[in-house]
């Protein structure tokens, strides 16, 4: 059994041995602007990103123009219709060799969701290096499969999935395909800490034996760097140049400053997870039993008198202290000697 099990993306490898796989995610965020789009690349590289990401749909792919209530959006975009939030919000699919090109050109993954058969096709034939499931699609089990059979690298997102729909997909992917990592996501628009449950990363890493990371859509932070201690090894944050500038996700993502304070931290958590280790040798720091004032040779150890317990360390260890009591000195020690052994006669 692989007991740290691994992924990689155009050949970065992403699992517990290796540093934290940081992905921006561009999605509406380019605001129907390639120049923007452009410089989310940019800035996603300059911040320390490994990759950015992209989704691929259409408001036709993905929804029905239809106006019935099923059919609104919830939470933040409560009062518009599914088919003209995704309108809106949908990137030009004749963007997306460009955006690889200037991709490429910077050095950063792009990688994309598709959201439909013809998203996946379309991709292809760009020969895309991994996919992202998002987490409303996890339970489209065809979808699951068209993704898994590119033989790409795959990484699935949770969201509101139990955990019965999310046995369900990753059965599809074995069968299919066994690279994958699974993000841990809380399905709101921004969440609330408190519904973020970092512990179930550990979980989803033992219940599946893969990577597990966060798809973060918090304010801040905080929470995506702490999910390093948690295990995580991925994060995805959603990116925007400004927040200043309105769009249908701009209100929960983080800005290039942000997003660099995200790597950095991922990265400073990381490095101090370390392994479980303790001296062997008792750090000189400490206290020790230390003379006070000069001691003459069969003078009496008198605590507090002629001896205390006092930094640094690196003499006979505090803990002897009634040992030493009204012992005699078997030689003369001068004031700020660290006592040794030798230097303790009888009574």
């Amino acid at each position: 059994m692989n007991l740290e099990p691994t992924i990689s993306i155009k050949g970065r490898k992403i699992g517990k041995k290796y540093k934290p796989y940081i992905i921006a995610e561009m999605s509406a965020n380019h605001g129907n602007d390639i120049e923007i789009a452009k410089e989310l690349i940019i800035q996603a590289h300059k911040a320390g990103a490994n990759a950015i990401k992209i989704q691929t749909y259409s408001a036709d792919t993905i929804t029905l123009d239809c106006k019935e209530s099923a059919f609104e959006a919830k939470g933040a975009w409560k009062g518009v219709y599914l088919y003209d939030l995704y309108k809106d919000a949908s990137m030009p699919w004749e963007w997306t060799k460009k955006l690889q090109k200037i991709a490429k050109e910077v050095g950063i993954t792009l990688f994309s969701s598709p959201f439909d058969f013809s998203a996946v096709e379309f991709l292809e034939e760009l020969d895309m290096p991994a996919y992202k499931i998002a987490s409303p699609e996890i339970v489209d089990l065809p979808l699951v499969r068209k993704i898994a059979k590119t033989k790409k690298p795959i990484i699935l997102s949770t969201g509101n999935a139990t955990i019965a729909q999310i046995n369900d997909a990753v059965a599809v992917l074995l069968e299919e395909n066994s690279e994958f990592a699974i993000l841990k996501c809380t399905s709101e628009y921004p969440a609330n800490p408190k519904n973020i449950n970092l512990k179930s990363i550990p979980y989803l890493k033992k219940l599946f034996k893969c990577p597990v990371g966060l798809s973060d859509h918090t304010l801040g932070t905080s929470v995506p760097i702490a999910s390093i201690a948690l295990g995580a090894d991925i994060i995805e944050k959603h990116f925007i140049l400004d927040r200043n500038y309105k769009t249908a996700d701009s209100f929960f993502s983080a800005t290039p400053d942000e997003l660099k304070e995200i790597v950095d931290g991922a990265q400073t958590v990381k490095d101090a997870i370390g392994e479980v280790s303790f001296p062997i040798i008792a750090n000189g720091s400490q206290r020790s039993l230390i003379a006070i004032k000069d001691i003459l040779k069969d003078e009496p150890l008198v605590e507090n008198v002629n001896f205390k317990s006092i930094r640094p360390g690196g003499g006979i260890e505090s803990k002897y202290i009634s040992i030493l009591k009204n012992r005699k000195a078997s030689k003369a020690i001068k004031r700020g000697t660290l006592l040794s052994w030798e230097m303790i006669g009888g009574f």
